[in-house]
């Protein structure tokens, strides 16, 4: 009986965000009306990209790698809180949960990667506007795309693996809409170090790492626009910036709040509330953002519209 309760379970049940029907409805289209939005919000943006030879940059090249992360991200997480919500059976297996676990993990340090990327891309162009194409090269950026998605795929693997290897004797009852590491430390019954220690290592050698990285990339960015003498360059550099550095407070301060506090500060509640805006506010947002203060983007949009009224 020892040995059968020292091993995992073949499904675990997610709780989700509520048991009451009226506020599992209101769930329910609020999260489904985020997920159309970022699902057409960021294929949009891709389309756009793919179509104006004008945003076939660097920037908006990593922007198109943003945007396909964003929909990943979403399509891992909102489809099963979604069936979830209103459906009676709320378990899912050991094997979708893990597949679950490991997009998600790997979605999200890709996008800490390539968000201190794009900081850098930045830097490149206030920063040293004459060498710009020579240090973006196309096979750089190349590189630094393959070796974002290559080193959280690698990390993510590690955590998945490291965590199903736990017992989980205490529950199966996973209080949480997703299949997240935090919670499913709590779960075991077993000692958790190395996978909390694999963890903050993971969280500092990427998260931290790229969050300085881009701090770095801005300390530079924002003293260059500071020595711009004229009022209206200092504004049109400040504007090529203001977009990323918004997401980049917006998904970095949630995430390091999720995987940077200790065990014993865990809070299943507050975390299913920052979960919520680093998987399906997030995602949403992102597009609108850059598209709200973006000259082309709008200016593309507006002649497709333009074209499409006129047939």
């Amino acid at each position: 009986m020892e040995d059968s309760n020292q091993t995992s379970p073949e499904r675990f049940i997610l709780l989700g965000l509520s048991d009451v029907l009226y506020l599992q409805i209101i769930c329910f289209l609020v999260f489904l009306v985020m997920y159309l939005i970022t699902l057409s919000g960021n294929f949009l943006l891709i389309i756009l990209v793919r179509i104006n030879l004008k945003l076939q940059t660097p920037m908006y090249f990593f922007l198109s790698n943003l945007s396909i992360i964003d929909i990943c991200f979403s399509s891992t997480i909102v489809p099963k809180i979604l069936i979830n919500t209103l459906s009676t059976d709320k378990s899912i297996s050991l094997l979708g949960c893990a597949i679950q676990m490991f997009f998600h993990l790997a979605l999200g340090a890709t996008e800490c990667v390539i968000l201190a990327v794009m900081a850098y891309d930045r830097f490149a162009a206030v920063c040293k506007p004459l060498h710009y194409n020579t240090i973006m090269s196309k096979k750089l950026c190349s590189c630094l795309a393959v070796g974002s998605w290559t080193t959280s795929v690698t990390n993510s693997v590690i955590h998945v693996v490291l965590t199903f290897q736990l017992p989980y004797c205490r529950s199966h009852h996973v209080n949480h809409f997703f299949c997240e590491v935090p919670p499913f430390l709590q779960m075991s019954c077993r000692d958790t170090w190395l996978n909390e220690t694999a963890m903050y290592i993971s969280a500092v050698t990427i998260g931290l790492s790229s969050f300085i990285l881009t701090l770095i990339s801005y300390v530079h960015i924002i003293c260059t626009i500071l020595n711009i003498s004229s009022s209206q360059g200092r504004h049109t550099a400040f504007n090529t910036c203001v977009s990323h550095l918004t997401v980049v407070v917006l998904y970095y301060g949630t995430l390091m709040f999720m995987y940077l506090h200790p065990r014993s500060a865990y809070n299943p509640e507050t975390d299913k509330t920052m979960s919520i805006l680093y998987t399906a506010v997030t995602p949403m947002l992102n597009p609108i953002i850059y598209s709200i203060r973006n000259k082309e983007v709008k200016s593309t949009i507006k002649k497709r519209l333009t074209r499409q009224s006129n047939l």
